[in-house]
């Protein structure tokens, strides 16, 4: 092997390591009339009084990732209580994913192609308007501002928002566990308000986002 060619290999796999430790970050504002508290996996929870902001670093690779808002908190010296709506097993710091109905902004970092995928999904029904998207940089964001709430079909209706009605009528019709599932009256409500939002399993091809792997990035609750 040449000494040409040994530093061009040793240079490619600095370049791919620093690539691979580059953390991203994520700042979560919340711009709502009220106090949410955020939660994260990976990342825990934090209150958010309206104009405050929460940053977390998330590590590359990190896949399965969420960010949501709860509302209707209360929660002890120790952390300990429940929320309206996206609780996380009565915990302040979430250490798994929040109860629907919640807005939801998925992620997984540094995957197939060195790109990051991200989305809005509404699988989990609907309780906070989101914003998620790059802070900076060329590819595009996604904006679910609608109000589903007060829009919500009365079947769909919960404390604290509208649910997905998976939760409601545990149908494969709706929640589609075999994996052969179509748009629905429900999702199609979903889908007509923020179209570029998951709004049933299967929503893919309108609902997968796309940057860059080492792109930092915005979720804005109520934008």
């Amino acid at each position: 092997m040449s000494v040409l060619t040994y530093s061009t290999i040793s240079f490619l796999l600095i370049s791919l390591s620093f690539t691979s430790t580059h953390a991203a970050t994520f700042k979560i504002r919340n711009q709502c009339p009220f106090t949410v508290w955020a939660a994260a996996v990976p990342g825990g929870g934090r209150r958010l009084n309206r104009g405050h902001t929460w940053t977390i670093d998330v590590a590359p690779g990190t896949a399965q990732a969420r960010i949501w808002a709860r509302t209707g908190c209360m929660f002890d010296a120790a952390g300990r209580g429940g929320c309206l709506s996206g609780d996380c097993n009565g915990l302040l710091q979430c250490q798994s994913y929040g109860q629907p109905p919640n807005t939801l902004a998925e992620y997984a970092l540094n995957q197939y192609g060195n790109l990051d995928f991200f989305d809005i999904s509404l699988v989990d029904g609907f309780n906070v308007p989101m914003k998620f998207g790059p802070i900076s940089g060329n590819c595009n964001g996604i904006n679910c501002a609608a109000k589903l709430n007060e829009q919500c079909p009365k079947e769909l209706r919960a404390p604290g928002g509208c649910n997905n009605p998976c939760t409601v009528f545990k149908t494969d019709e709706y929640c589609c566990n075999s994996g052969n599932c179509g748009p629905t009256t429900f999702s199609r409500f979903f889908k007509q308000g923020c179209p570029d939002a998951y709004s049933y399993p299967k929503d893919d091809e309108t609902s997968t986002f796309t940057c860059p792997a080492g792109t930092n990035y915005k979720v804005v609750f109520c934008p």
